[in-house]
């Protein structure tokens, strides 16, 4: 999708974003881009699953979602922190609109592995045609729920969904905010950031758990044709930008490792 700018804002990140961020969206909006805002809540399911009782396992980043985690998830998705975001942008004057799997099957998913992690999808299919009519006119705030073809609602890590919704679409950018300024190492942030470097920082367990499958989505992105792909806490920080195997390897600088 042309001018099409993809941002994965994180559960924690809602409550502290800036007014340049809404400034940054606002400067998108008359250069004529597409923005399409992804929300994670993952902090908050952990809450009122608890509060409920109810038990919080993760594997691999991914959270373990049987019937009852996938009900707190789509609660607290669609009744809390999709309207927490809304009400943010309608206050700073920005045209949004909440969005869903269910909006003529918007989002269209299968089961990443359901033995392991239940009722946990990925995304592969989007409705091209509804979106971009949306995106037109709006900035688009979605839910990361898929819908099987038979109408199981699946929980999708929002990073995951995000970098599959951008390859998808081809997106010009995509965004990974989070409540760190980028891939850290030794206190710094690393500016750029390929497979094989990666793949070393986790094994000497400079890149944890948490940070993990956001990097992996950040990968798949660049994989799948998203022109740039940047992970950060603000759009005025450089952040680290993920890039592939033989590009710019020149300008990759670790001497702080």
């Amino acid at each position: 999708m042309e001018n099409l700018i993809v941002i994965k804002v994180g559960g924690n990140t809602l409550n502290q974003l800036q007014p340049d961020f809404f400034r940054q969206l606002q400067s998108w909006l008359r250069q004529k881009k597409k923005i399409l805002l992804l929300h994670g809540g993952g902090t908050k399911i952990s809450e009122l699953s608890q509060k409920l009782k109810l038990a919080v396992h993760k594997a691999n980043g991914i959270r373990i979602t049987d019937e009852k985690i996938l009900e707190v998830t789509r609660l607290v998705l669609l009744g809390n922190t999709q309207p927490q975001l809304l009400q943010q942008l309608a206050l700073h004057s920005l045209p949004a609109l909440g969005l869903n799997a269910a909006d003529q099957f918007l989002l269209q998913g299968d089961f990443l592995d359901k033995q392991r992690y239940g009722f946990v999808g990925k995304i592969k299919h989007v409705n091209f045609n509804l979106l971009e009519k949306i995106l037109a006119k709006q900035i688009g705030v979605l839910a990361p729920l898929a819908l099987t073809k038979s109408g199981q609602w699946l929980n999708v890590n929002g990073d995951s969904a995000a970098a599959e919704i951008a390859g998808l679409l081809k997106a010009e950018e995509l965004y990974l905010l989070t409540d760190v300024p980028g891939v850290m190492s030794a206190g710094q942030v690393l500016p750029l950031l390929n497979q094989k470097k990666a793949a070393d920082l986790q094994k000497t367990n400079v890149i944890t758990t948490g940070m993990q499958p956001k990097i992996l989505a950040a990968f798949h992105a660049i994989e799948t044709g998203v022109s740039q792909v940047k992970i950060t806490d603000h759009f005025y920080n450089s952040g680290t930008k993920i890039i592939q195997e033989g590009v710019n390897n020149n300008e990759l600088t670790f001497s702080n490792l």
